[in-house]
């Protein structure tokens, strides 16, 4: 994928109401998101001997992409409870409900801990052990992956 098919892309998320745009072509694969930041790019080279135009455009946004995840912190100690899917975090149940958990809050197996939302839909996302919440990692509204940790329990 070319650079100004990216540029023409990201104009596209930032004029429209769309939030988070994913194409995958046999190349690789770009997701942009929109937020209150600038929107960040992924983008994911699939094939393995680059021409020599694409090979600067591949190297660039890997760094980017790999500077958060160097900054991560260690592991946390506890059970991590994980996204199941790709959607937006949602901490309670409505914008003016209180939270279904709070850090120090007991838990047992099968309590909702939050809602992710994916495609308009609410999926209630549960506890898969028994314990207390010692961390929160996801933030209210925020666009969570597969398998990012959401909460610690111990």
């Amino acid at each position: 994928m070319d650079l100004r098919k990216l540029k023409t892309l990201i104009d596209l998320v930032s004029e429209s109401n769309i939030s988070e745009l994913e194409i995958t072509e046999a190349e690789g694969k770009v997701r942009i998101v929109k937020g209150g930041e600038p929107a960040p790019v992924q983008y994911v080279q699939t094939v393995a001997a680059a021409p020599a135009a694409l090979a600067p455009a591949a190297a660039a946004p890997a760094p980017a992409a790999a500077a958060p995840a160097a900054s991560a912190p260690a592991a946390p100690a506890g059970h991590t409870v994980k996204s199941p899917m790709v959607g937006t975090f949602y901490r309670a149940a409505s914008p003016g409900a209180p939270a279904f958990v709070e850090v120090g809050s007991q838990v047992k197996e099968g309590d909702t801990l939050c809602i992710i939302e994916a495609m308009k839909i609410l999926n209630e996302i549960e506890a898969d052990k028994s314990g207390t919440v010692t961390q929160i990692l996801g933030e209210n509204g925020q666009a969570v992956e597969y398998g990012q940790p959401l909460f610690v329990i111990e």
